[in-house]
């Protein structure tokens, strides 16, 4: 439990745990492999919680044995409720240790390959036991120390497995016609595959913005969300509304030949166009009612001058 994941690796389960999380096995064994370098196995029934802070990995253990064996790893140190125990390489070797509890509750601490540093963590009290030697505590005191006498044991074997393949993140690559091309065993090579291009989207796109989240750690209601700021863009691509479609027909002007280019005559004066002439129908339309009138007043005017005379 705690924080963990779990990934399927050659059709077998794995649990990648990280730091603080809680480990109960209740019966049989298992393994933890450290990301640093190097293996713990577990004999069930166990209890134990995993910490780690830089180059540093804590186990604190409650029930269980648990067998590290580290080559070339983070330093490692198993607490229980009375103890401190870490393993000590000699020179450059390697780190191999047994801490667990038997049957009646007493604690045992064997050093296979390197030294084992106890320590009391009430009374301060350190004591070191050498390699290839193995101890028995009872109650946690380290003045009653005795041989262990071979009380606990978890042998690596029991866990052991094939390791975990190392992935490696790759980036990807772009898509082209050559990576189609793949050679066979003659020697001929595939054709490449016409590489279909995506139909671009008519329909409209829609793009929501939303003001940032807001946490108070100090508040007990989160405060929630304004929906009236939430903004929604619509994207359409325009067409037009009208569309014509027809043809052309009839038959296409005759080009004239073309002329050959010669030494271009003064340009002569050319009279002025006439105008054209009118025709009765539009000089009817053109009298206008100002016209009409214009020569009703000259006959009105003609008369007077000739009655005046006589």
């Amino acid at each position: 439990t705690g924080p963990m994941r779990v990934e399927v690796v050659g059709g077998f389960p794995r649990t990648v745990l990280r730091s603080g999380s809680d480990v109960l096995i209740k019966s049989g064994t298992a393994r933890l492999d450290l990301t640093g370098g190097g293996s713990i196995s577990i004999c069930g029934p166990a209890h134990f919680s995993v910490l780690k802070a830089g180059n540093l990995v804590t186990v604190a253990l409650d029930a269980g044995t648990i067998h590290l064996a580290i080559e070339q790893g983070p330093a490692v140190t198993v607490y229980t409720p009375l103890l401190q125990i870490q393993p000590i390489a000699i020179g450059d070797g390697p780190q191999d240790a047994l801490v667990g509890f038997d049957a009646t509750g007493a604690m045992c601490v064997r050093a296979y390959r390197g030294a084992v540093r106890l320590e009391q963590q009430l009374t301060s009290q350190n004591i070191v036991v050498p390699q290839s030697s193995d101890v028995l505590l009872v109650n946690g005191q380290l003045d009653g120390l005795r041989a262990g006498g071979e009380r606990c044991s978890c042998d690596p074997q029991l866990t052991k497995h094939s390791p975990a393949p190392r992935l490696e993140i790759v980036p990807p690559t772009q898509t082209t016609e050559e990576a189609y091309a793949k050679p066979l065993g003659s020697g001929d090579v595939i054709s490449p595959l016409p590489l279909d291009k995506p139909a671009e989207k008519e329909g409209p796109v829609y793009q929501f913005f939303i003001p940032p989240l807001v946490y108070n750690a100090n508040a007990e209601v989160q405060p929630e969300v304004d929906t009236s700021k939430i903004v929604v863009v619509r994207r359409v691509r325009v067409r037009p509304t009208l569309i014509f479609q027809g043809r052309v027909e009839g038959e296409l002007p005759v080009s004239s030949p073309p002329v050959a280019a010669g030494p271009t005559p003064p340009a002569a004066a050319r009279p002025a166009p006439a105008k054209p002439n009118k025709p009765a129908g539009q000089a009817n339309d053109a009298t206008s009612m100002v016209d009409r009138v214009v020569h009703f007043v000259r006959k009105l005017w003609s008369r007077g001058v000739g009655e005046v005379a006589k």
